[in-house]
């Protein structure tokens, strides 16, 4: 691995938690540790250093390992709550122009629950969210296939953008290549729903390990333990994350949570009380509209697990 003798700028590509790679201007990757407590403020997270971040490095060492000296403002951000449950969360990417969250609805199936909170967290802070169904070459005509068009249809009349993709026969690649050209893109979702073949399928030199599914709980067994960039050869960057299994939403006000579900905010602009929780307030137009089917009973649920989130010590208990 090339390295560089000077204080430079550049990009962090890869992070294993305690270790770092930036890639410089000139296109050079250093290995790096971070210098110092790097820390935002007001914000408690277990990595103050994230994939997307563009900071400072200094001259390596004997060892070829420089130190992070400085990170720049970021543009924007998308964390998650610690998988360790506490108050402390974990920035997932820095600087990004998308995300885009990879769901399969069978082997294994995605739940609404958590499609929702990665949208709401996406809508909270401001970056535009893409679902990709992928698998759908394992669905089976008649009932999946009803769920598949169902499921896009939900999440298309509320604003997202979906894309019915097989990683493995190449359905809807073109798609999904087209969306993430010129643009940095992270790509998260469940352990075992095919992202580690999608980016296969995208940048082939990447070589990424392909997660095996677990027979006796059909779920996803991690292989990527750390977050890394890739770039795409027609352009644009992947940013490619661990799979997790459950997304804990954190720093959300109570009182802000339906901004973040647009057609809950966009029915709730109707409610009697400007401050309405949409839980058991009279005259409330979001549980009006779910009565009416015109709001998802599966998106109101998670509307309240995340106002169920927001308790105080929920996760200290």
């Amino acid at each position: 691995m090339q390295t560089t003798s000077f204080m430079t700028t550049g990009k962090v590509v890869k992070n294993t938690g305690s270790h770092y790679v930036v890639e410089t201007r000139e296109g050079i990757l250093v290995p790096c540790k971070a210098k110092g407590n790097f820390r935002i403020k007001g914000l408690r997270t277990t990595n103050p250093v994230a994939v997307g971040d563009d900071v400072t490095i200094g001259a390596p060492g004997p060892d070829g390992v420089a130190y992070i000296t400085k990170i720049a403002p970021r543009r924007n951000y998308i964390i998650r709550r610690a998988s360790n449950l506490s108050k402390e969360s974990h920035i997932i990417a820095a600087n990004i122009d998308q995300a885009m969250l990879i769901i399969s609805l069978v082997h294994p199936t995605t739940s609404t629950t958590f499609v929702d909170r990665f949208l709401a967290s996406a809508e909270a802070y401001n970056i535009p969210a893409i679902i990709v169904i992928n698998k759908i070459d394992l669905l089976e005509e008649g009932e999946d296939q009803e769920f598949l068009e169902a499921f896009t249809y939900l999440y298309e009349s509320i604003g997202y953008k979906v894309v019915q993709l097989s990683a493995r026969t190449g359905e809807g690649l073109e798609q999904v290549s087209e969306l993430l050209k010129d643009k940095i893109t992270l790509l998260s979702g469940n352990s075992g729903v095919g992202k580690s073949t999608l980016i296969n399928d995208l940048v082939p030199e990447a070589n990424v390990k392909v997660a095996e599914i677990s027979a006796a709980h059909d779920q996803g067994m991690h292989t990527t333990t750390f977050s890394e960039l890739f770039h795409l050869p027609e352009g644009g960057s992947i940013i490619d994350t661990p799979g997790i299994r459950g997304f804990g939403t954190i720093d959300f006000d109570k009182a802000e949570v339906g901004h973040y579900f647009p057609e809950i905010f966009e029915e709730s602009k109707h409610c009697k009380f400007g401050n309405c929780t949409h839980t058991h307030e009279p005259a409330c137009a979001v549980r009006q509209a779910v009565d009416e089917a015109r709001i998802a009973q599966s998106r109101y649920n998670s509307y309240l697990s995340i106002l169920e989130d927001s308790e105080e010590d929920k996760y200290r208990k």
